[in-house]
């Protein structure tokens, strides 16, 4: 029998997409998920196992039982606003819990981590591009939070751990084009999520934090990456690791940005309607402009984005938000 894939967080947003890809792909998949923020029907392909990340015994077990060589680690909280005013729920969830994992993996003979890292452990990248080589500089918990988990990943990597892949997001957005799985996170912040529960009747308006950044409309500029072309990056992650890989950490997003404006005009395109917005105060932690050079893992890895395209994005995002399977 093939040796198994543990993902962790894969009842979530983008770890069900990865899970599902690797499943289609004939992996041998077992997600372990806690449910907080996931979804027992996201979980398309191989077994569930319920509980958390943090806790070793279990972990243990499943990478025995299971016969685990690869974990693709998703598992953590998110949310940007919240980790400024909660920063130890961020470094429990995020770091502790990644330490304790990482432990079960020397320990079981893992071979290989993809990590879900984030365009956040660069803070304020000068003139808002950053490449995997712009000094790490973040300025909230949830960035702190994974940058620490990296350093753990490259440390352990170096005392003969498992090699790994470090993926830093940029804005994910999108949903499964065959509408199959989606966004359902509750209380989501997600600029694309929050604009799609407007267009339905689920919140009054599109709030805009912060018109007045240097950026041409003044309203913050982000990488929306579409979450199938983030989830094909791990499966190329994947293969690189077996193919004997040294470990990596590399960018993922198109290389250009959408404002705040942009997005909200891309969803009056998709829709044929306005878009009720109104425009609040900056919020803390949120930089102005945050886009991704990303031209090593196309390099690297031969990556081929295939839904590179904002109103592609915004129709996925919809359809799913529309006619959603599951939802909190």
């Amino acid at each position: 029998m093939a040796q198994g894939i543990l993902v962790t967080g894969g009842a979530g947003y983008i770890g069900s997409h990865v899970a599902r890809q690797l499943g289609e792909a004939g992996e041998r998949v077992v997600t372990l998920d806690n449910l907080c923020t996931g979804f027992r029907e996201a979980v398309t392909h191989g077994e569930l196992v319920i509980g958390d990340t943090g806790d070793q015994a279990l972990v243990s077990r499943v990478l025995a039982e299971h016969d685990i060589d690869t974990i693709m680690h998703f598992a953590a909280h998110t949310v940007v606003p919240e980790s400024v005013t909660d920063p130890l729920k961020y470094y429990r969830n995020n770091t502790c819990a990644t330490r304790n994992l990482l432990q079960c993996a020397a320990e079981a003979g893992v071979k290989h981590i993809v990590f879900s890292s984030t365009a956040a452990v660069y803070g304020l990248p000068p003139g808002g591009v950053a490449s995997e080589d712009t000094p790490t500089a973040p300025i909230n918990a949830y960035g702190t939070s994974k940058l620490m988990s990296e350093w753990m990943l490259r440390d352990l990597a170096a005392a003969g751990g498992p090699s790994y892949v470090a993926l830093r997001y940029f804005n994910v957005a999108g949903s499964d084009p065959e509408g199959r799985i989606g966004q359902s996170t509750p209380n989501a912040t997600l600029l694309v999520k929050v604009a799609c529960e407007v267009v339905v009747g689920k919140r009054e308006a599109l709030t805009i934090f912060g018109t007045d950044y240097d950026t041409p409309d003044g309203t913050g500029v982000r990488d929306y990456i579409h979450v199938e072309d983030l989830a094909t990056a791990h499966l190329d992650a994947l293969r690189w690791l077996r193919d004997g890989g040294e470990p990596k950490v590399l960018n993922c997003g198109y290389g250009h940005g959408y404002s705040v404006r942009e997005v909200a005009q891309a969803f009056e395109r998709v829709t044929g309607e306005p878009l009720p917005v109104r425009e609040a105060e900056r919020r803390a932690g949120d930089p102005p402009t945050l886009v991704a050079n990303a031209s090593r893992i196309r390099e690297l890895f031969g990556w081929t984005p295939k839904h590179d395209d904002l109103d592609q994005i915004v129709a996925s995002s919809l359809a799913w938000e529309r006619a959603p399977r599951y939802s909190a």
